[in-house]
């Protein structure tokens, strides 16, 4: 104890930020503020990291974080073995020739190369969570695990916590500026703020069972897939690899509304439920582990309550079908974060913070009816949808749109329609406030970057080397004068430019704007404002801009 007291309790340990949960989550939201700065400290009431091979799919907008924040490579290597599944089969069975591919390739045609540096990645929870959690702590964050959340108390100036050691039993008092809540689908952080949910609940159960057995890969052959639906009607299910050699994991629908109990799935049922729906009555088969899962689609009905917000799936639940749910809440980490960062810094005022609601909510709503609809597109094993919804029209759909171009039409912008969808047809990155920047690729002294490398920890400012904007000169002044992280980047090809296009690429028109213009980027890489012009005072407009936009004074 260091003798501080809050309402007459000692507190034990100070921290910033305290996050609740150490799940994949939390320690991405540990991971964006450790890389930032701040200071922070992790409680997870699990003794370590998930040992279920779940969550396996990384999109394409997660893996450009993963990137920025430097740990792209490691995750690589750790989903290696994984590497070349791609696609997803429907089949009766897996003996014989019958089935078809739903889609076979995550990228054909390498056409993604266009909009990202980088691509999708399957890596199970299992495999990425030790990643996170070994650069989160590199980066001085306080991970406890084994603690568990047992209360907590707001008021103007901060959040008192009450954890417990469940090793040896000792409670301690938190003292925390803010508190994020990455606590699950269950949240308890959720229920204490009485913070309802809306949605359509309940979708459909699963059991995932994980079992060996080496005489599947001669079965499977040389179809690597990421999920395989088998679709017998008497054993349906879905077989995901683990190893494509010996480790495997089987979905079978469970149905809980009917009185079934999870004590019904014995091992002799895994087995043959197994070898039915694979087609081989005698396939070796041992059970290693079950684990039951729910589908669901609940949005929390706000993100925030005082200085507690919920993130990942204390916040919304969605169906696993488009691996949206995981990545969503890593988007919401690092959405958060940068936030975080900026009132903790005295950059921003907490108005900032309210964006966060404004911004992540709508995503989840329009992501999570887009990953039920895609159950019913997969005809996911177990889900018998309400008649009438289903896939888009026209069969079934893509879903790079939702993953890489959704937009933010209301927070932390300025000159966007609010009326506008979250998510538009087809994908559009053209540099319109509220969306991701667009990629295109640089050279910087010699090495080549994408415009995507340029954002994380702190805002940016683009224009043109020889534009008559004058924007860099009045964005350098400006911060100064406010106090701000601001990097102002000149491109083109000659002296002054700190980036130079690496083909014949017009970075101006690229993000919508003239020679003239300007486009501001916020640490996580989302347009923030643009000028298509000039301006007849830059230096007033970029304050203007920023103290709008940073809910300054």
């Amino acid at each position: 104890m260091n003798g501080f007291e809050v309402a007459g309790e000692a507190i034990g340990h100070h921290t910033p930020v305290l996050i609740v949960g150490g799940s994949l989550v939390g320690l991405s939201t540990s991971l964006f503020l450790g890389r930032l700065g701040v200071p922070h400290t992790l409680v997870e009431r699990h003794s370590g990291t998930s040992i279920h091979p779940r969550g396996r799919g990384n999109n394409v907008r997660t893996m450009e974080l993963f990137r920025g924040a430097g740990i792209a490579e490691p995750i690589q290597r750790a989903a290696s073995v994984l590497a070349h599944n791609n696609g997803i089969l429907q089949a009766p069975a897996l003996v014989g020739e019958e089935g078809e591919w739903l889609f076979k390739e995550i990228d054909p045609g390498g056409g993604l190369a266009r909009f990202s540096p980088t691509g999708w990645c399957l890596c199970s929870q299992n495999d990425l969570e030790p990643v996170l959690r070994a650069r989160a702590g590199e980066l001085g964050g306080d991970l406890r695990y084994s603690t568990e959340l047992m209360s907590f108390e707001q008021d103007a100036d901060g959040v008192t916590a009450r954890v417990k050691s469940r090793e040896t039993g000792e409670h301690t008092a938190i003292r925390a500026r803010y508190l994020v809540a990455a606590d699950g689908p269950r949240s308890p952080v959720r229920e204490l703020l009485g913070i309802g949910q809306s949605g359509q609940g309940d979708l459909f159960h699963n059991v995932s069972v994980t079992f060996t057995s080496r005489g599947l890969a001669g079965i499977v052959g040389d179809r690597r897939f990421i999920v395989g639906y088998l679709t017998n009607p008497e054993a349906e299910g879905a077989l995901l690899p683990i190893d494509n050699q010996e480790r495997w994991v089987f979905h079978a629908p469970w149905h809980p509304e009917r009185g079934e109990t999870l004590e019904e799935f014995t091992d002799e049922r895994c087995r043959d439920h197994i070898r039915r729906a694979v087609g081989a009555p005698d396939l070796d088969v041992e059970v290693t582990g079950r684990a039951p899962w729910h589908a669901a689609e609940r949005i929390a009905e706000r993100y925030a309550d005082g200085r507690v917000f919920l993130a990942g799936d204390s916040a919304h639940e969605m169906p696993p079908t488009g691996a949206f749910g995981s990545n969503t809440g890593i988007q919401d980490a690092h959405n958060l974060a940068w936030k975080l960062a900026a009132v903790l810094g005295g950059w921003a005022g907490p108005e900032l913070l309210a964006s966060y609601d404004a911004e992540r909510r709508p995503v989840a709503v329009t992501t999570s009816a887009r990953a039920a609809a895609r159950s019913v597109e997969h005809s996911h094993p177990g889900y018998a949808p309400a008649p009438g919804f289903g896939a888009p029209k026209g069969g079934k759909g893509g879903i790079l749109s939702e993953v890489l171009g959704y937009r933010y039409p209301r927070g932390a912008v300025l000159g966007v329609d609010p009326a506008l969808p979250v998510v538009s047809e087809g994908l559009r990155l053209t540099g319109e406030p509220g969306s991701r920047a667009p990629h295109l690729w640089l050279d910087r002294a010699g090495v080549r970057i994408s415009t995507l490398d340029l954002y994380e920890r702190s805002l940016v400012l683009l224009s043109s080397e020889d534009g008559a904007g004058g924007w860099h000169a009045a964005a350098e002044r400006v911060a100064r004068q406010l106090a701000v992280p601001l990097d102002a980047h000149r491109i083109g090809g000659g002296p002054d430019a700190e980036l130079a296009p690496a083909s014949d690429a017009d970075w101006a028109e690229a993000h919508g704007v003239t020679a003239d213009g300007a486009v501001l980027v916020r640490p996580d890489g989302f347009v923030a404002w643009r000028s298509e012009g000039a301006s007849a005072d830059p230096e007033a407009t970029l304050r203007e801009v920023l103290t709008a936009l940073l809910g300054r004074d």
